[in-house]
């Protein structure tokens, strides 16, 4: 159901029944690390490349979730996915291995939210049975592909962010239990004119504001509904803007907790990581993950999360252009 200009209300509360979590070997050695289902020791993954082992990172975590769930693939119905690489290659190769009709989404690293969101939409209105939502990056080849390679050994400016190597999926259905999805923002794109490629946090903080403010002003709630407001991956520089916006903007974010995704799979202390961390795989390993697990667990009851994206490409920046960006945000309570 419609609610306000951009927000949908879920009146039937599907349900996350299983998520599936697979990150690189440097993730492994973060804070999260005893929330992600594997871990791997390498970023090839056993493949001649890094942009195939990317999308292994996807049919891993899909096949997770899918088992998880106590499932087969033929038992889903849609599989909405998305990635950084030209063409979606990484979702769309994986597409074809797992033989899941088939929405391919471009939303950059706000994917994890736009695939959840669109899955759920169409599980609550009788769509599908069972939907597959999921999203990806990989380190080294997204580097490589916005910016240079790693073993180029550039220097990188303190605002720049780390990449992800990390997968997150999850099964919606209205059958099962779970964390229930109640609502979803969909964001406008957002350009304030930002043309560095190594400041992501800065462009999508304007961004992820619009959004969250467009989802209190169409739910008529206060942020003190949600125990936990999380956006994707601003890290350091957008997390510090995003909170300067809020207070020019009156808007009371301090009623709640408000974290980023950037900043809490790595640790700052023993991982050069600059601002923090970005990625697809992000914000879908830290809340298919760690957030899940909190709300099963009981240690919070209602999140907000609020994924980010810089809708650039090398094309793009080539030519001059600046960033735009977009944030979606999806509404998940605990369910009990």
């Amino acid at each position: 159901m419609l609610k306000g200009h951009q927000s949908w209300i879920y009146t039937n509360k599907p349900r996350i029944i299983s998520t599936g979590t697979v990150v690189g070997p440097f993730e492994g050695q973060g804070p999260l690390a005893n929330d992600f289902d594997k871990i791997h020791g390498d970023l090839y993954i056993g493949q001649e490349s890094w942009e195939k082992a990317e999308r292994v990172l996807i049919e891993e975590s899909a096949d997770l979730a899918i088992q998880k769930a106590g499932l087969t693939k033929e038992a889903v119905q849609f599989y909405f996915g998305g990635d950084l690489m030209n063409q979606i290659i990484s979702s769309s190769f994986a597409a074809r291995s797992l033989s899941i009709p088939y929405f391919g989404l471009f939303g950059a690293c706000s994917t994890s939210m736009e695939s959840l969101s669109l899955a759920s939409f169409i599980v609550n209105y009788g769509g599908a049975k069972y939907a597959l939502a999921g999203t990806c990056s990989h380190n080294a080849s997204v580097e490589k592909q916005f910016r240079y390679p790693t073993e180029y050994g550039s220097q990188k400016p303190p605002t720049a962010q780390f990449t992800v190597t990390g997968s997150g999926s999850a099964i919606i259905s209205l059958e099962g239990d779970g964390p229930m999805v109640t609502s979803a923002t969909i964001g406008k794109v957002i350009d304030m004119g930002i043309t560095d490629p190594f400041n992501m946090g800065a462009a999508m903080a304007p961004a992820a504001v619009d959004t969250i403010q467009a989802h209190f002003r169409d739910m008529q709630i206060d942020p003190s509904y949600y125990d936990l407001i999380v956006t994707g991956d601003l890290s350091k520089v957008g997390y510090d803007i995003a909170n300067e916006l809020f207070e020019r903007h009156k808007f009371p974010i301090r009623q709640t907790t408000y974290k980023d995704c950037g900043m809490m799979i790595y640790d700052y202390n023993k991982q050069k990581v600059q601002a923090g961390a970005s990625g697809c795989g992000c914000s879908a390993v830290v809340t298919y993950g760690h957030l899940l697990n909190q709300l099963r667990k009981g240690d919070l009851k209602r999140i907000l999360v609020v994924a980010t994206g810089a809708l650039l490409s090398p094309l793009s920046f080539q030519q001059g252009e600046s960033i735009p960006c977009i944030a979606h945000a999806v509404s998940i309570e605990s369910g009990e």
